[in-house]
């Protein structure tokens, strides 16, 4: 839900931005894959939620990111950083791989149409499910995953066959998704190394994190009981008030949602 949030956020208050004058179809794919997207920097680790969305697929791709993860971390980091693994909260959690992510979506989609926003749509749809079911689904059935995934993909292409996704849009919505987890996993004890590899405090993989006070526990109640659903909250209110101002929304058009 924080990438949802984040990507509500970014297009509603950005309204004299092109990323804020979006039409209904490309916001609704860049809400897909920014909410996807929130999830995808903990492909690292071999035992998250996103690592169990596709089945064996999944997990693969999360070994081998961990993998190269942990060779980076071990390859970069100095003698203060912590003489830990590093596959997990390394290369996926740092502002470089939200670039790249960026970049490669927009890429990725401005060469086809056709096949590669279905196929992105498709991951990321995937991703997204699983992080909102992840309390309800199985973690072994992937084939409920992949069949809403489909249903999700088969809609949004078909809603947008006339009026195109904005390759540009769709790769702000993956970078905006990942900067969102970076934010989500700095708040917690660990703290999250965005700013790699700018030394910090002789530290390549410093910790970014507010005072310990301010930090919560991952799965914790202050997380589960307040944050959870104060970002829920949010996401949906900045949601509507993000398609209102795409005018996908006409009925609540007597609603000033963002009076800024």
């Amino acid at each position: 839900m924080s990438g949802l949030l984040a990507w509500a956020a970014v297009t509603a208050i950005a309204e004299n931005h092109p990323i804020g004058q979006l039409s209904p179809q490309s916001w609704a794919v860049g809400a897909v894959l920014a909410t996807g997207a929130a999830l995808l920097p903990d492909l690292d680790h071999p035992s998250s939620t996103v690592s169990r969305t596709f089945g064996p697929v999944s997990a693969g791709a999360s070994t081998l990111i961990n993998t190269i993860s942990s060779f980076v971390y071990r390859t970069t980091r100095t003698r203060k950083d912590s003489n830990r693994d590093g596959g997990h909260r390394g290369l996926t959690h740092t502002l470089m791989f939200a670039l790249a992510a960026a970049v490669g979506t927009t890429a990725v989609v401005q060469q086809s149409q056709k096949w590669a926003l279905p196929v992105l749509m498709f991951v990321f749809a995937g991703l997204a499910v699983r992080g909102i079911m992840n309390d309800w689904c199985p973690q072994r059935d992937a084939l409920l995953i992949t069949g809403v995934s489909a249903a999700i993909t088969v809609a949004c292409v078909a809603w947008t066959a006339q009026t195109p996704a904005s390759a540009a849009a769709c790769g702000v919505a993956v970078g905006v998704g990942c900067v969102a987890h970076y934010l989500g996993d700095a708040i917690t004890e660990q703290g999250c190394p965005i700013l790699w590899p700018i030394p910090l405090m002789g530290k390549t993989w410093f910790p970014v994190a507010p005072p310990k006070i301010m930090r919560m526990k991952t799965g914790g109640k202050v997380e589960m009981a307040i944050v959870g659903p104060l970002v829920t909250i949010l996401s949906v209110w900045l949601s509507a008030a993000a398609l209102q101002q795409a005018g996908a929304l006409p009925f609540l058009e007597s609603f000033d949602l963002l009076p800024i």
